[in-house]
């Protein structure tokens, strides 16, 4: 069951309770029985798309894809050019 953060408009009060999502919203504040209003946290990461699961990166076998040769580094020059 999640749980919600309630504050009250009038003294403040500040308090998280356990609810059910079928739970209607409390109203009153248990402090001073003025009125809540429900605070709202932000929501967790959420992964959408390709890239983000273990088998993304295999193949219909279930073995890892080989990784990409490196670049072969450039060929050096030759001493009489570099001598000019």
């Amino acid at each position: 069951m999640p749980t919600y953060a309630y504050a009250c408009k009038d003294c403040s009060h500040a308090f998280e309770t356990v609810q059910s999502f079928t739970d209607s919203s409390l109203t009153s504040c248990p402090e001073c029985q003025g009125t809540l209003r429900k605070k709202f946290n932000s929501v967790g990461v959420v992964f959408k798309g390709s890239g983000f699961y273990r088998t993304d990166s295999r193949d219909s076998k279930g073995s890892t894809v080989a990784p990409a040769p490196a670049p072969a580094a450039p060929a050096a020059a030759p001493a009489s050019a570099a001598a000019s």
